[in-house]
């Protein structure tokens, strides 16, 4: 009886859609976000807010001529009047909770999105600027869910009873975080990385940059640390209410922007402590899955890791949308003449590395209960 009462109570929730707000709606990410939402079984987007610059006008003409995914604008936000970013309590009283892509400096960005956690709204951000705070977890779904068990020390600290911030991690570490975490039996503990970032991780098209078509630029600010440090928290253990994060495998790295429009692409280089088979690293890379598959989440990707046995791939062309854009592509595989195997990683950095991880962060968040609606 008890478990009929759940799972009619499981259908009648699922019926009944969250609002959801967007912050930071008229950039590239809060685009994204906009397009994997439409026709979202669990969420609605009925709140956009931006800038003051922004509000007052329609979606479709504060986006104007900016509009950068390859899918139309949807219909039904295109008429959603743009509320101000900063009037946190207003934009909080229609939402059960929001999406974070604002673009502002980061102490302000740690500011804002705790103010509208206090106002008993969660939210789920693809910022950076939350990454590091010690009781935030930063989610990929498949590898550490267990890492919002910290919510409820973040929930003492800001004095919620169901406001909170999550976060997800940087676009680049996605290309070879997941393959880690796949071999993790094996010991994984020293790590080359090289990134091959896309310029879309810049908020930018062909169009905004020309001058990185046929050009490679070496350097792209502050994302070497996220790409040696950030897994590791995704490691790591809550301890006395914080995250700790691991301590190995020590990764080194050099981030390069690319004249991709999407993708990033990563050549790595690992050497394990239990030397594996070429045969056994492969299994675990088709073995791997998470809670998101385990609960067949909306954009779950039904095989998150894909082995590619050809020699030229993965390919951006050929793989960047592979599961929608939620699956990690990886290819190459062999022994290294340095270290013990290499690969090559692709992902597609404002799906499964940006809006696309964070929906997935969202679905987990609901289906553990810490997202309701209001």
């Amino acid at each position: 009886m008890v478990e009929e009462i759940l799972e009619d109570r499981e259908i009648r929730v699922m019926s009944e859609k969250l609002k959801v707000g967007i912050l930071g709606g008229t950039g590239m990410v809060g685009q994204r976000f906009i397009s994997l939402l439409e026709n979202h079984p669990w969420f609605e987007v009925t709140t956009i807010a931006a800038s003051p610059r922004s509000a007052g006008k329609t979606y479709e003409d504060a986006v104007g001529d900016r509009w950068k995914m390859d899918t139309p604008m949807p219909e039904a936000v295109k008429k959603i009047i743009v509320k101000n970013v900063n009037e946190v309590e207003e934009v909080a009283s229609q939402v059960d909770f929001v999406f974070s892509a604002v673009d502002m400096s980061k102490d302000e960005i740690k500011k804002i999105e705790e103010d509208y956690a206090k106002t008993e709204t969660p939210v789920v951000s693809n910022n950076s600027a939350h990454r590091w705070t010690p009781d935030v977890p930063m989610v990929v779904p498949e590898i550490n869910p267990q890492h919002m068990e910290v919510i409820k020390y973040q929930k003492e600290r800001l004095g919620t009873k169901r406001g909170f911030v999550a976060v997800k991690p940087n676009c680049s570490i996605q290309s070879y975080a997941p393959v880690l975490t796949a071999w993790k039996e094996f010991e994984p503990y020293e790590v080359v990385v090289c990134t091959y970032q896309a310029i879309s991780g810049a908020g930018k098209t062909f169009k905004d940059w020309p001058e990185m078509e046929h050009n490679i630029i070496p350097y792209i600010g502050g994302e070497e640390e996220k790409s040696e440090k950030e897994p590791l928290r995704l490691w790591g253990k809550i301890e006395d209410g914080v995250i700790k994060p691991a301590t190995e495998p020590v990764i080194t790295s050099q981030c390069v922007r690319v004249p991709v429009l999407n993708g990033h692409t990563a050549a790595a280089y690992v050497k394990f402590r239990k030397k594996p088979t070429k045969e056994q690293l492969v299994q675990a890379l088709k073995d791997f899955k998470g809670v998101p598959q385990e609960l067949d989440l909306p954009s779950a990707p039904k095989q998150f890791i894909q082995y590619l046995e050809e020699d030229n791939r993965p390919q951006v062309t050929e793989d960047v949308d592979y599961e929608k854009g939620m699956g990690v592509s990886i290819g190459r595989l062999r022994e290294d003449t340095v270290y013990d195997y290499k690969f090559i990683g692709l992902s597609h950095n404002t799906v499964r590395g940006a809006a696309g991880g964070a929906v997935l962060c969202a679905e987990t968040l609901k289906a553990k209960g810490y997202i309701q609606k209001k």
